[in-house]
């Protein structure tokens, strides 16, 4: 098991920025890769960015050159900073973890971009 709690999400005016933390407890020895969602007032579900367990990034192109995904191995933490947001961005935002049997999802945390 895997349990995932985020922080960070608010309110923000257009062109600011955030960052969301992503902390992970439990059997974090089995995760292999971590990310972020959102899912857009009346919209499914989509892809935000993707971190393995090497390091290795994925970003959806909505996003790009303005997020940036990271991951604190010490803090078993991963972040979203999200520089230059926009209205579009307004979202729910959840964590996800990938583990070999399955994944694993946090409870989500709002961010709103509006002036």
């Amino acid at each position: 098991q895997v349990q995932l709690v985020e922080s960070g999400g608010g309110l923000v005016q257009p062109g600011g920025s955030l960052r969301l933390s992503c902390a992970a407890s439990g059997s974090i020895r089995n995760i292999y890769a971590m990310g972020w969602y959102r899912r857009p007032p009346g919209k499914q579900r989509e892809l935000v960015a993707t971190i393995t367990s090497r390091g290795i990034t994925n970003y959806a192109d909505s996003v790009k050159g303005r997020f940036t995904i990271s991951g604190d191995n010490a803090k078993n933490t991963v972040y979203l900073q999200m520089n230059s947001l926009k209205p579009e961005d307004t979202a729910v935002y959840y964590c996800n973890a990938v583990v070999r049997t399955g994944d694993y999802w946090g409870q989500g945390t709002q961010v709103t971009v509006s002036s």
